[in-house]
């Protein structure tokens, strides 16, 4: 084990990799529930989506994704169906535009395979080779807020006010409001709500005094609180009742994405392939960004990916550097988890949480994956850890990741206004791929009023302008 992952060449042991891979996956084990319960919103009366299938491929696609970055990649780093893609799954591709959840997997499907070849041939690497130092330290910083704000509002310390006739309601319940909506601080009256400032204090205590294994300590202890304040619910454990059902539902989207009824259905009418292509064109750059995000975020800030490594990324060939490597695992991933039936899998910002925790190596993400193996049959036991205790986690990692401010030199506009825009984008949208695009954009914009376009890498002038396209397609569509 010490060979196969380099543990003390990378500064860690077995037993905090352990407690990594617990504290990641706890962070993000959310999405076994949440995934189903978003992806069969896409299905109708008339053509269900069965959510015990949903349920399986989402355990199986994050085992499966997870894996192989811990095993190919040697990096900690989960994957899982990523939540906002799912969400353009649902209410974008198939309520919106009309098509049905087979010929959307049929279009995840095609999207990992573009991600597939875009890193193949290098060109997710020069990505990142073509962002500016100060971009990369924008993005960190700008992870780091966002990861904390996932860790507030996860802790349930935030309300949102918004206007009558300021929003619109869905047929299934979900509310969308306009910038009238406003947050504010919970009023601390609810079991919830007190809970939650313990489970925060005691993290933050676990940390100031440097206690070894603090995060996973943390969870588990609020945990155990939670009991006697009725927030854990513990009559559900045992209950492993309907995974025989969810077995026998998993042939219904078990490579339906390629059938008739999928992939093969997407191009019989000629007047839709642009929608097709310009739906999977979204898909895609979505997913890629949100990747590039999190490893500059993660990697660089922790040394996970060293200045080697980036260097490496460009001048070498194959799959020699870990994140090479680490791409190449995330961009398998979309297409597998779309062939058992559910949305772009793709990785988690929550793994900080595990690397805040010591986290180094791919034994983190094998321990991760190992446990969404086993929540496949313990289902009940991962649900009753709630959200208020793994928040604190979010919250700490992100107060950490913070520092990669001090980077930027603030009193330069050229430097700050990119850089700003990038990082307050990233969690005022919570999407890592727009925050990046309002850096890039920002950028594009500072050096040509400079007169200094040339400046600008011809990588970054197509990402900035494939993403001006993808604002104008989700315009039109919407």
């Amino acid at each position: 084990m010490e060979k196969f992952f380099k543990l003390k060449e990378n500064g860690t042991t077995v037993s905090t990799e352990v407690m990594a891979g617990f504290t990641t996956f706890f962070a993000m084990s959310y999405i076994i529930f949440v995934n189903p319960s978003m992806l069969t919103l896409a299905g109708t009366a008339k053509n269900p989506m069965p959510a015990g299938a949903v349920f399986l491929a989402t355990i199986i696609a994050a085992a499966i994704g997870t894996l192989v970055m811990g095993l190919f990649a040697n990096v900690p780093y989960a994957q899982a169906p990523g939540m906002g893609l799912n969400a353009f799954f649902t209410f974008t591709v198939c309520q919106l535009l009309g098509f049905t959840w087979q010929q959307a997997l049929g279009m995840v499907f095609l999207c990992g395979i573009l991600n597939i070849i875009i890193t193949v041939t290098k060109f997710r690497k020069a990505i990142i080779k073509s962002i500016p130092e100060s971009l990369q330290h924008a993005i960190s910083g700008g992870i780091g807020i966002f990861i904390a704000y996932i860790g507030i509002k996860n802790a349930g310390l935030l309300k949102f006010t918004s206007d009558p006739g300021t929003y619109a309601q869905f047929k299934d319940g979900t509310v969308v409001a306009s910038s009238a909506a406003t947050p504010g601080l919970v009023n601390f009256n609810t079991k919830a709500v007190v809970f939650a400032l313990i489970a925060i204090a005691i993290m933050m205590l676990l940390i100031i005094l440097k206690v070894k294994g603090a995060i996973m300590i943390s969870i588990i202890a609020s945990t155990i609180i939670g009991i006697p304040m009725g927030i854990v619910d513990l009559s559900s454990v045992g209950a492993t009742t309907g995974l025989a059902d969810s077995f026998s539902q998993l042939k219904d989207t078990f490579l339906v994405g390629l059938g008739h009824k999928g992939l093969l259905s997407l191009f019989d009418d000629a007047s839709e392939i642009p929608l097709v292509l310009m739906t999977i064109f979204a898909f895609s750059l979505s997913d890629t960004f949100d990747t590039i995000g999190t490893f500059i975020g993660t990697g660089r800030k922790t040394g996970i990916f060293t200045d080697e490594d980036l260097q490496a990324v460009e001048t070498g060939k194959g799959f020699k550097t870990k994140m090479e490597r680490a791409l190449f695992a995330d961009a398998i991933a979309t297409s597998i988890g779309s062939l058992f039936g559910t949305s772009n899998t793709t990785t988690y910002v929550e793994s900080a949480a595990g690397i805040g925790a010591g986290g180094r190596t791919g034994l983190t993400s094998v321990v991760t994956a190992l446990l969404f193996i086993l929540s496949m049959f313990l289902a009940p036991f991962v649900g009753i850890v709630p959200a208020q205790a793994t928040a604190p986690a979010l919250i700490i990692v992100g107060i950490m990741m913070l520092s990669s401010f001090k980077e930027i030199d603030w009193n330069d506009l050229d430097e700050a206004i990119p850089a700003f825009f990038a990082a307050i984008f990233m969690a005022f949208c919570y999407s890592i791929s727009y925050g990046i695009a309002a850096g890039f954009i920002f950028y594009c914009i500072v050096k040509i009023c400079r007169k200094k376009a040339n400046e600008v890498h011809p990588i970054l002038w197509g990402a900035t302008a494939l993403f001006i396209l993808n604002f104008i397609v989700l315009a039109i569509i919407e």
